[in-house]
């Protein structure tokens, strides 16, 4: 098996935000992504998981770890002070590198 290291960057953030989070990610240069709905409680309260302007969304990136930061501190700059949005990244293994 040949592996190679990646980083899963999660965003958690408003559903509002979807369309231009997307071209914000493509533009710093990210191949591919997951969007789903997320539901929870947090700092600003408890969301639920209908697709409306209350519900939040869940992106999921795997990227080399340029690319993560990258993402990560555009997202910090342009959305922290406005939106409900939190970031994790993890270290990953994948199998096709060239996918990520």
């Amino acid at each position: 098996m040949n592996s190679h290291n990646r980083k899963l960057l999660t965003i958690v953030t408003e559903s509002v935000l979807e369309n231009v989070l997307v071209k914000d990610v493509e533009r710093l240069g990210v191949h591919g992504y997951t969007v789903s709905d997320a539901r929870g409680k947090g700092s600003r309260g408890v969301r639920s998981s209908a697709w409306d302007a209350t519900s939040n969304i869940r992106v999921e990136i795997l990227c080399d770890e340029r690319t993560a930061s990258a993402v990560a501190a555009h997202l910090q700059a342009h959305y922290y002070a406005d939106y409900a949005m939190i970031l994790f990244m993890t270290d990953v293994t994948v199998l096709r590198p060239e996918k990520f």
